[in-house]
């Protein structure tokens, strides 16, 4: 009959395999045991010396801090939850506004800027500034008054540029101006009677004598207007 009290090969080399393994659980626990010590240790004196300076700024708040007015400051909080509700909204529809102007401001930024360097290389704004020049001398030498009662002559020198600016008038006084250039004042001769006569078998007298016509009937309209 076999043996009760005899053990099973291997049964002891399991046991002491597996106390190892415990052993070496052990250790590590108390090796981080003792890391977490050490650390508290290295922190303690930072966390005494961040509660002194906590503790410190924290008495220089007493005489202006009341629990109240934190109690007050929540309250006002939770009634502006709504407000606040709406900012946000509000927020998120400008911050998606902004998305979809920032494509047409990159393109449209560099066209501003080529524009307004075009005006500058045409030199409107040095024009621009001679006027507020001109309008700065014109303050310095008349008072309000004046220049409210030169307006209306303002008005007038406008009316006549805008009359000056018909084509027809412009081709009138560019040959009106041509004139001094045609004649030969030092061939003009007196002339009597005949000599007018003799004159006026030329076509350019002729011609010219129509144009006297045409300006004396103007002239003439004009002594009727009034």
């Amino acid at each position: 009959m076999p043996n009760k009290n005899e053990k099973k090969p291997g049964t002891e080399e399991l046991i002491l395999e597996r106390l190892d393994r415990m052993e070496g659980q052990i250790q590590t626990l108390v090796k981080s045991q003792q890391g977490l010590t050490e650390l508290k240790n290295d922190l303690a004196p930072l966390m005494n010396s961040a509660c002194k300076i906590l503790l410190e700024e924290l008495g220089t708040l007493e005489t202006g801090f009341q629990l109240e007015d934190l109690f007050a400051l929540l309250k006002q909080g939770l009634r502006s939850v709504r407000n606040l509700t709406q900012a946000l909204e509000t927020l998120e529809n400008l911050s998606e506004m902004w998305k979809c102007m920032e494509p047409l401001l990159k393109s449209a930024v560099p066209n501003l800027i080529n524009y307004m360097d075009n005006l500058e290389r045409k030199g409107v704004f040095r024009t621009y500034a001679a006027m507020l020049e001109v309008r700065a001398k014109v303050a310095a030498h008349y008072d309000p008054e004046e220049i409210a009662t030169m307006s209306d002559a303002f008005v007038l020198l406008l009316s006549m540029l805008k009359k000056l600016s018909d084509p027809q008038m412009i081709d009138f006084m560019n040959r009106l101006l041509e004139l001094p250039a045609a004649i030969h004042l030092e061939e003009a001769k007196p002339l009597g009677p005949l000599g007018m006569l003799s004159a006026m078998g030329s076509k350019e007298a002729r011609q010219g004598l129509g144009v006297a016509m045409e300006l004396t009937k103007a002239l003439g309209k004009l002594g009727a207007g009034h």
